[in-house]
């Protein structure tokens, strides 16, 4: 296994890729594993991370690993590469398997030596897996089945097919949530989408937690999507969820704020449908106050038919700040001491790990494990977290 016997390695490239389109995602271990060899490697493990973050799974078997504990754990963690040394004298490849900034698992690649021809080829090969993985993940029960570890309620079901990735982004900015109970989710989502100019994002906490308020939550989020790919403004995109929730479900509404960020220029513009308001948190502080504004009727509430418009709220933000939108669930969480999670522990941890370098995504994985962890995994209501970073942007 050396960069020697790599052959043609554009030609095997090309033939993985070819051949990774029309295989089937139980065939996927064998198909990369034929092609390793081919490219000087040793055996591929690839491993997807479980819905709540806590463990990888062998896609070909049961084998487990922690993602707090282990190194391929830490590949994970940091979305970064890490090279492990067995007593075989194996070393072991470790690389996060990534579709853009969303982390979807790790792959463990074997060679008992490593070089830059050699690493460049473990890189592209994850690289083209992450893809393929991507892909066939939107039609293989196998692979969602992967990364579960609970059986799923009905309404919860329904929410997850509807939700976006729970990481995306670009380096001008990066939206990334958590949402739980994993498993038994009620009325709580999350949308964010990307365009040449704009980060779009959206957090939704509809009446109730049964199938009425997943349907609501439903309607809101087409709603939204609907309008927004009409280029509708956020005032009218709001409007739509209003008029499609008082037709179909007029006994129900949700509460939601939906936001708008200017890529360029870091203006960031929002509606809140008496939603707790947004944070805002710059050099490791939380600036108090900074987004509060008084509030307004939820989405889908009757009254609001009769008003002529919702108020847009704007902001500029700086490189480097993070907006947290974020539902009741997650403050009313009890600790141990039957006092609530609050406002001040769910801050705290944030700029913890922002002052540790974390990722947000991972900044954001803690803070929702800190919050199940006191609860002992029993939350009583929804508990969704959506956080926005904006970098500083492009330059000539």
């Amino acid at each position: 296994m050396n960069g020697s016997i790599g052959g043609d390695c554009e030609h095997v490239l090309h033939e993985f890729i070819a051949e990774v389109h029309a295989t089937a995602p139980t065939n996927l271990p064998t198909l990369i594993n034929r092609h390793a060899v081919r490219l000087g490697l040793g055996h591929v493990d690839v491993y997807l991370v479980d819905l709540q973050q806590r463990q990888l799974t062998l896609l070909s078997g049961e084998g487990r690993l922690p993602v707090d504990g282990s190194t391929a754990g830490w590949a994970f963690r940091a979305a970064a590469l890490r090279v492990e040394n067995t007593d075989a004298g194996i070393l072991t490849v470790w690389l996060p398997l990534v579709d853009g900034v969303e982390r979807l698992g790790v792959v463990g690649i074997h060679v008992v030596t490593l070089n830059s021809v050699l690493l460049q080829r473990c890189v592209t090969l994850v690289s083209v897996l992450a893809m393929a993985v991507t892909s066939k993940r939107a039609y293989s029960d196998r692979l969602v089945q992967q990364a579960r570890t609970g059986t799923m309620t009905l309404p919860a079901e329904m929410l997850r097919a509807l939700l976006a990735p729970r990481t995306i982004g670009d380096d001008r900015a990066i939206s990334t949530a958590v949402l739980e109970p994993a498993y038994e989710l009620g009325g709580d989502a999350f949308d964010h989408a990307l365009t040449e100019s704009t980060l779009h994002a959206v957090i939704l906490d509809a009446m109730g937690h049964n199938l009425a308020s997943g349907l609501t939550t439903a309607i809101a989020m087409a709603g939204c999507r609907s309008a927004r790919r009409k280029g509708s403004g956020l005032g009218e995109l709001v409007r739509t969820v209003d008029e499609a929730l008082a037709e179909w479900l007029p006994e129900q509404f949700c509460t939601g704020i939906v936001m708008q960020l200017d890529l360029a220029s870091g203006v960031l513009s929002w509606v809140n449908g008496g939603h707790p308001p947004p944070l805002l948190i710059r050099d490791h502080q939380v600036l108090e106050s900074a987004l509060e504004h008084p509030g307004e009727p939820p989405m889908g509430t009757p009254g609001i038919l009769g008003v002529p418009s919702r108020t847009v709220r704007e902001v500029a933000l700086q490189p480097g700040d993070r907006v947290i939108l974020y539902t009741d669930g997650v403050t009313e969480a009890r600790l141990a001491s039957g006092s609530q999670f609050g406002l001040a522990g769910f801050t705290a941890s944030i700029i913890r790990a922002t002052a540790a370098g974390e990722l947000a995504s991972e900044a954001l994985r803690q803070l929702i494990h800190s919050i199940l962890a006191h609860q002992n995994d029993q939350l009583k209501d929804d508990a969704t977290i959506l956080m926005i970073e904006w970098r500083q942007p492009h330059t000539g």
